[in-house]
This record gives structure tokens, sequence and C-alpha cells, in this order.
């Protein structure tokens, strides 16, 4: 085995960690890989042997990479308007995954979250990311975004602020979030408008993604009554053709016809409320999820 070979085989040991850290700054896995992949450009060309932590220094590189994709991102959804999502990481019951999907699912972050995390400026999101998540020093998180140590503190502290007053409070009880999710479907089934308003939170929202270019592209939607008709309008004929799947961690559904995957549904229940539906429809972001 050649020198190349054996820095090819030390970069494969640390791809799960550096998809984990990818995936929560970009939130999703398509950006993700292009972001790893980069990596491993940068470090094919750097002596390999004056870099004393290989896993310290591939987090830094691949932090470096996220955040210059989500300033340009960011740029791009100013211009569109519409709602974004991330991509869901979730695969049906009985299927057998990729290796590495399987370690995003079980170490995976909910969809509201990512949520969140996508109106942090890029620097608060690395800082949160990185300390929170993964508790790296600061000093290293600072060396990342250009400023001092205390400057990366008070970027994490921000960031948790914006978190907690704005992530959900999923219920911790998967039976009981399972329950809703199916009386939910089972309403949408039905097209029945009060019973979906009796489930949702007054301040529910409602997110489609089908993608930049797409027809059917829109703002999220807020409100009970709103977020009901919305669903009526564009779930029902889609609701018959759902199943149960674990989105992110928490129960969701795939949305199958004649064996091709059409949706994934997020459906957030905090508080015995739906606090939030997210709609997954853009294809580029379902090209990962295995069904069987």
């Amino acid at each position: 085995m050649d020198d190349r070979d054996l820095l090819a085989e030390r970069f494969e040991q640390h791809r799960p960690h550096l998809l984990r850290v990818a995936y929560r700054m970009l939130g999703t896995i398509n950006e993700s890989e292009d972001a790893i992949q980069e990596a491993w450009l940068r470090l094919s060309g750097t002596d390999d042997k004056a870099v004393e932590n290989l896993g310290g220094w591939l987090t830094t590189v691949v932090g470096r990479v996220c955040m210059d994709m989500l300033r340009a991102r960011r740029s791009r959804r100013e211009e569109m308007g519409s709602s974004w999502l991330p991509e869901p990481v979730v695969v049906a019951d009985d299927v057998e995954s990729d290796p590495e999907l399987e370690a995003l699912i079980a170490d995976s972050v909910g969809l509201a979250l990512l949520v969140v995390l996508e109106t942090l400026s890029p620097a608060e999101r690395l800082a949160f990311v990185l300390h929170d998540m993964f508790a790296v020093p600061f000093d290293e998180i600072a060396a990342i975004v250009g400023r001092k140590p205390a400057a990366a503190r008070q970027l994490a502290s921000r960031a948790r602020r914006r978190v907690r007053g704005a992530e959900p409070d999923p219920d911790a009880d998967t039976d009981r979030q399972r329950e809703a999710v199916d009386a939910f479907l089972a309403a949408a089934r039905e097209g029945d408008f009060e019973q979906l308003v009796t489930m949702l939170a007054p301040d529910v929202v409602f997110r489609f993604d089908a993608g930049p270019d797409s027809p059917l592209a829109r703002p999220p939607v807020q409100g009970s009554e709103a977020v009901a008709r919305e669903i009526i309008a564009r779930g029902t004929p889609f609701a018959p053709l759902a199943r149960p799947a674990i989105v992110n961690g928490v129960p969701g559904a795939l949305v199958e016809r004649s064996g091709h995957l059409v949706a994934v549904a997020n459906v957030v229940v905090s508080g015995e409320r739906i606090t939030e539906v997210d709609i997954v429809f853009d294809p580029e972001k379902l090209r990962h999820v295995v069904i069987g």
C-alpha cells in the first residue's frame, strides 16, 4: 500500500464524523458530500506529515468550506422567496440503508432544529454546531471564523439563545407522536377541515419545499385554519399513499406512488398539538431516501 492509499484510508476513518458535522452545517447530504470531497482534495494536496491532528485539521477545513457554501446559498435563497427545508434523513421500515446514512440516522437531529439553524449567520451556525454539538474548543473555532476566542464564544451564545427561542419542544413520547401523526394523516385523507384545525396549534407552520424552480414553490403558511386549508388542497390526494417512517429521529411518513418516492412528511408534535408540518417534495432532496 503506497502513501496515497494510506492517506485515503486515514481519511475514510474520519468520514462519518465529517458527514455529521457537514450535515448539521448544511442540512443536505449532497452538499455535505461536496464539502467532504473538497476536504479530501485539499488534504491530498497537502503534506499530511505536517498535520499533527488529522481529525481536527479535516474538521477545520470542512467547517470553512461549509461557511462558504452557506454564504452562497443564503444569497440564492434571498432571490427564491420560497420555503426551504433540509434534506431528510430517513429509511423506510425494514429497509437496509447505506452505512453512512445509518450513522446519520442514529445520531440525527430533527428537521425543525435544522430549519432554525438555517436562520443563523454562517459564523453563528459554525460556532454553535462545533461547540455545542461536537465540543470543539472556542480557540479552534476562533481560528476558523477569523475572530478571537471571546468573539467565537459570543457567536455560540447568540446562536444558542436564538435556537432556544425558536426550536419547538417536541413530545418525548414516540408512541404518542406516532398516534398524532397517524391521526393527522387520517384527517388529511378524509379532507376533514375541522378535525385538522383541532389538531393544529394556533401558530402552526406549514412548509412545502418543492425545489427552487418548481411552480409549486411558495412561502411558509402559518395559522391553524390557513394550514388546514393548505393541507387539504395539497395533501388530500397524497395522504392515502403515505406510510409510516422515522424522519430525522421522529415519527413521520413517506409518500410513494407506484414504487417511486414522492415526498417525505415531517410532523412536529408538542403539547398534544402539531406545531410544524414540513413536506419535502424536491426530488433532489429525496435521492438518498431508500424505500422498499
